[in-house]
């Protein structure tokens, strides 16, 4: 009988074992970055928002939907330099002025809005340019002042003809001025006119006599 031997088997090769290649850091996705540069822009209006309430007298918002970049720069270039006008979503405007007086401006945070600060006390002279762009490009339908806040109360724009008309500060002071020069009716009369506009008067009319005093003594 014949014995049959079958081949020997071949050692099994023999496998190094690889290092794990170091992993890359994922990149950040379109979206993620989109949402931090969001998130930084609306901060950054916030804060400028914030930044033009320091000082300001009046804030008043005006409906700017179907303006033009030139005619919005034209309405710009016709402001008193101690005037701002700037973009902002109502959102945004809205999360600045929580907590402040000018809080009082919520009611009209619809559309689409352009904020003016004015950071004098001379409010018509202020309001002046876009009443006259108004005029020029015939948009007082379309595009006029939405409301506004001064010391503390919300103006409607039914009530824009008070803020427009108020005197200047040298209409006040001569008013006061020949009041005290005159008869007493005369003072009672201004007396009755709002604190801020009285208090302003005399203490102009102070600086006045001390002024004359000094002038007198040299």
């Amino acid at each position: 009988m014949e014995t049959s031997f079958l081949p020997t088997a071949r050692p099994l090769p023999s496998f190094q074992t690889l290092a794990a290649a170091p992993r890359c850091p994922r990149p950040l996705r379109r979206s993620t970055i989109r949402a931090a540069i969001s998130r930084g822009r609306k901060e950054d209006t916030v804060a400028a928002v914030r930044e033009q309430l320091e000082g300001c007298y009046l804030l008043a918002g005006i409906r700017y939907e179907g303006l033009t970049v030139k005619q919005f720069q034209g309405i710009r270039d016709a402001l008193p330099e101690s005037c701002h006008l700037l973009v902002a979503k109502n959102t945004l405007v809205g999360k600045a002025i929580e907590g402040t007086p000018w809080e009082a401006l919520k009611p009209c945070m619809k559309g689409m809005n352009a904020w003016l600060f004015v950071h004098t006390e001379e409010v018509p002279a202020a309001l002046k340019p876009y009443r006259a762009f108004q005029k020029e490009e015939r948009v007082e339908d379309t595009n006029d002042f939405i409301g506004a806040v001064f010391e503390g109360k919300y103006y409607q724009p039914a009530d824009f003809k008070a803020l427009e008309t108020m005197p200047t500060r040298a209409e006040v002071y001569s008013k006061l001025l020949g009041a005290l020069n005159g008869p007493a009716t005369g003072l009672v009369t201004t007396l009755q006119a709002p604190a801020r506009e009285v208090v302003a008067v005399l203490s102009a009319y102070v600086r006045k006599l001390e002024e004359e005093a000094g002038a007198g003594a040299a």
